[in-house]
């Protein structure tokens, strides 16, 4: 049993236990289950954008804690005042120290701004519950959905007016994507043997139709890598341990920005 079947096997029991305490029509009186969603896609497509995707990440199974001194409502401001295209924002606790509540307050504090609810979704009840909660974007993990469970969740996220990112490691995770997905991230991290290799997102750029944004994850550092991999169609850059890991997440989004302006 790999990591991600761990977290896999822990969110199901989570999802059971949350189903009884919240229901779902008592999330969808949420104040921000009715608003409108700002549009990651949209944003990326800019001419002016930066394409940095944000995250507020205090821990993670690879590299244990990260940084717990900073409070999520200012970091999230400060990423977007450094000229961020979207904020991302762990939702699971136990394997990331995530909540919905620091989802919450991001969205609070930033309220035009796309925000990802990054989590293992595999049940539509957290869809309704990202909506709820002010997430405008999910993330669907294609190395833990079958191709069937992946249509419904995304489905449910477009009917939700949600946009979808859809996460893939590997050429045979393709299979997994759907018309209903916005964008298609690519994963440089290999889940079985945490190594990150960049050249992950260039060769799977090649196989991703035209038709989806593309957008590369983990271990991205630089801004050579970045404009590296914008020569290879890519819009988007999930950033969190980089930022996350220095005294001043926001300060440190900025310098990229500005390397990448340069």
């Amino acid at each position: 049993m790999n990591i991600l079947d761990k977290i896999v096997a822990t969110k199901k029991q989570e999802v059971a236990a949350q189903k009884k305490v919240v229901t779902i029509e008592k999330l969808e009186k949420y104040p921000g289950f009715a608003r409108k969603c700002n549009s990651l896609k949209e944003n990326l497509l800019k001419d002016d954008a930066s394409g940095i995707i944000a995250e507020f990440k205090q821990k993670s199974p690879s590299k244990g804690e990260i940084n717990f001194s900073v409070k999520v409502e200012d970091v999230t401001t400060a990423y977007n005042a450094a000229g961020a295209s979207c904020l991302s924002v762990l939702t699971d606790f136990e394997y990331f120290g995530g909540t919905l509540a620091n989802l919450a307050k991001a969205r609070e504090a930033n309220p035009d701004i796309p925000i990802l609810r990054k989590d293992f979704i595999i049940d539509t009840y957290q869809i309704v519950e990202a909506k709820a909660f002010g997430a405008d974007v999910i993330l669907l993990i294609a190395a833990c959905l079958s191709k069937e469970k992946a249509l419904e969740l995304a489905q449910k996220a477009k009917a939700l007016g949600l946009e979808v990112l859809m996460e893939i490691h590997n050429a045979e995770e393709l299979e997994i994507v759907n018309d209903f997905v916005d964008v298609v991230g690519v994963n440089n991290r290999n889940l079985k043997t945490f190594e990150v290799n960049v050249e992950t997102s260039v060769e799977l750029s090649k196989l991703i139709p035209a038709k989806f944004v593309k957008i590369s994850e983990s271990g991205l550092a630089g801004a050579s890598e970045i404009k590296y991999l914008k020569e290879h169609g890519f819009k988007g850059f999930l950033i969190g341990e980089t930022f996350m890991k220095t005294d001043d997440p926001g300060a440190a989004c900025k310098k990229l920005i500005e390397e990448l302006r340069d």
